[in-house]
C-alpha cells in the first residue's frame, strides 16, 4: 500500500511540475514557432467509394464523386510537399476503398512499426498491405499486434505519453501491448461518442515537442476529461460545431495545422497560439468517415 501509494505521489507532483512548466513556457514565449520536417505515408482514394456503415459519418445512400475525392486528396499530399514535408504513398487495392484512409494501417515511433488489427472484416486485409509496405522500405521492426487497434486513429504521440482511445475500434488490450512494444507510456482514453470513433477525430497533437494538444471534451468520459485536464491544462478546447466538422481530424508540423476548412472557429484560436492553420477541403472524403488526419500516416 505503502508503494502505491510513494507511486501515486511521485505521479501527481510529476503532472503538477509539467502543468506548472506549460504555462511558464505559455506565458514566456515570444519567438514564433517552427516547423519541423515530417516523413507521412498517403493512399491515393483509387477505389475509394461508400458502400457499407461502420461509422456515423458513412451512408452508402450518398454518391461520393470519385474524381473531386482525387483532386482533393492531391491538394493535400501537394500541400505537404509544397511545406517541406516527404510524402510516400501506399499502392491502393481493389476492393479495399477504406486504404485512403491510411493513419488506421500503423502506428510509428522511433523507426518501430505497430501494425493494426482492424475491428471490422471489410478492413481486415488492409493491415497486412501496411505491413508489407513497411518490410519492403526497410523497417525491420515491424510487430503484427495480438490485439484490436487502428493505427494512429486511436494512437496520437505526443513528448511525454502515447495517447490511446479506446470505446469504439479498439481494444483496451492493445494498450499494454503498445506500451511493451514501444517502451512509452500509455494513457487510456474512453470515447463515449459515436460520432468520435476515433481518438483522431476528437483529439489533435499540435506540438508533439511541448505537449501542446487540442481536443473536444465532450466525446470523453468524465475521467478521460479529467486526466486531459491534468495533462495537458492549456489545451485549446474545441467547441462542438468544429468537433462536428471533424476539425480534430487534423495535422500539425509544429507550426502548420492542415485541417478541415469548415471548422472555422479553430482558426483564430490558433493563430494566437503562434500556429498557421491552413484549410482543407475534403468533403468527399468526410462521406467515409475521414480528412486531413484520417488520410496521414506519420513515420517517425
Amino acid at each position: 500500500m505503502r508503494e502505491a501509494l510513494t507511486a501515486w505521489t511521485i505521479w501527481a507532483r510529476t503532472i503538477h511540475v509539467r502543468a506548472q512548466h506549460h504555462r511558464e513556457e505559455r506565458d514566456l514565449r515570444t519567438s514564433p514557432r517552427a516547423s519541423t520536417p515530417r516523413r507521412y505515408l498517403m493512399c491515393p482514394p483509387t477505389y475509394y467509394r461508400v458502400t457499407y456503415s461502420i461509422n456515423p459519418w458513412m451512408d452508402p445512400g450518398k454518391p461520393v464523386d470519385l474524381q473531386l475525392a482525387l483532386a482533393q486528396w492531391e491538394e493535400l499530399r501537394d500541400r505537404y510537399r509544397a511545406l517541406g514535408h516527404t510524402v510516400d504513398e501506399l499502392a491502393p487495392r481493389p476492393g479495399l476503398p477504406d486504404m485512403v484512409f491510411a493513419a488506421n494501417g500503423a502506428t510509428v515511433v522511433d523507426g518501430r512499426v505497430l501494425g493494426a488489427r482492424f475491428a471490422h472484416p471489410e478492413r481486415w486485409a488492409e493491415a497486412a498491405a501496411h505491413r508489407e509496405w513497411f518490410r519492403a522500405h526497410g523497417y525491420e521492426a515491424v510487430r503484427e499486434p495480438e490485439h484490436i487497434n487502428e493505427g494512429e486513429g486511436d494512437f496520437a504521440v505526443t513528448a511525454t505519453w502515447l495517447l490511446a482511445g479506446r470505446g469504439f475500434r479498439s481494444s483496451p488490450l492493445s494498450h499494454p501491448e503498445a506500451q511493451e512494444f514501444f517502451g512509452r507510456p500509455v494513457i487510456g482514453l474512453d470515447l463515449v461518442d459515436p460520432r468520435y470513433y476515433h481518438l483522431d477525430t476528437a483529439l489533435c497533437v499540435l506540438d508533439d515537442a511541448a505537449d501542446e494538444v487540442m481536443y473536444y471534451p465532450g466525446a470523453f468520459s468524465a475521467g478521460s476529461r479529467a486526466v486531459l485536464e491534468r495533462l495537458f491544462p492549456d489545451a485549446l478546447i474545441a467547441t462542438e460545431e468544429d468537433a462536428a466538422a471533424l476539425g480534430l481530424n487534423a495535422v500539425s508540423d509544429g507550426k502548420h495545422v492542415l485541417l478541415p476548412q469548415a471548422a472555422v472557429g479553430l482558426f483564430e484560436p490558433l493563430r494566437a497560439r503562434g500556429y498557421e492553420p491552413i484549410g482543407m477541403d475534403l468533403g468527399e472524403l468526410l462521406k467515409g468517415g475521414g480528412s486531413v488526419k484520417c488520410c496521414t500516416q506519420e513515420l517517425r
